[in-house]
């Protein structure tokens, strides 16, 4: 299994007022062919507008296959958005998906050194910036939700840089796996408490698989899948 890549595409946003009655959104992301340097809370030049579920510590960068566009333009057709970019990430690559990474992987990153903390939870505004109306609900359903990661060493990145793995932390749970039991639910207790005890996922996951693992399932969802513009 494939464990390095070459870093094809770096983007930053800026906070924009997007959608005339709704929050304002960062989103909407620029190539970036600069050195960038990446600290604690991500690249330095990128913005999050809602810090709440963006950004900090332990979402400091967002990473999407590109594998994960071919997929959508199967399903969806043709979008503007299905390229390189277009669901707001930081960094994209081609030749490692949600299945081949694992929550806990510590990864070089140019310079810099990061580590998978969680996959991400898709909300409403996907929808908003793909026009489909579904969209955040099926990347949710098959798990093609990308990555966070927590920067444990500042530095530089570039594109081209390479992003390998140096350590594997956890063996049993993938990105995909992981990603796939938080957002559907679809897991055991037993398997819930184990993931509510590992030490590298988010606090907030592992809060959320604590209740699931004391038969806790039930979960709205509503709001942040289905918000209206």
């Amino acid at each position: 299994m494939k464990q390095d890549t070459k870093i094809s595409h770096l983007f930053i946003g800026h906070i924009q007022k997007t959608w005339p009655d709704n929050p304002p959104s960062a989103i909407q992301k620029t190539r970036c062919t600069d050195v960038l340097y990446l600290e604690k809370t991500g690249f330095r030049r990128d913005q999050q507008a809602d810090t709440h579920h963006h950004g900090g510590l332990d979402k400091a960068l967002h990473q999407y296959p590109q594998e994960n566009y071919m997929h959508w333009q199967s399903e969806f057709g043709n979008n503007p958005q299905f390229q390189a970019g277009g669901f707001g990430e930081n960094i994209s690559t081609e030749g490692l998906t949600e299945k081949d990474l694992f929550i806990g992987d510590i990864l070089s990153l140019g310079q810099a050194k990061v580590q998978i903390t969680q996959g991400r939870q898709p909300c409403w505004k996907i929808n908003a910036h793909t026009h489909i109306k579904t969209m955040a609900l099926r990347m949710q359903e098959t798990g093609r939700t990308g990555w966070y990661y927590r920067v444990l060493e500042t530095g530089n990145v570039k594109i081209g840089d390479t992003l390998s793995l140096i350590d594997r932390l956890n063996e049993k749970w993938s990105v995909y796996k992981t990603t796939y039991a938080r957002l559907n639910r679809l897991i055991t207790p037993t398997d819930a408490k184990e993931l509510s005890n590992l030490t590298y996922l988010t606090d907030n996951w592992r809060a959320a698989f604590l209740k699931m693992a004391q038969g806790e399932f039930n979960e709205d969802t509503k709001t942040r899948l289905h918000a209206t513009l």
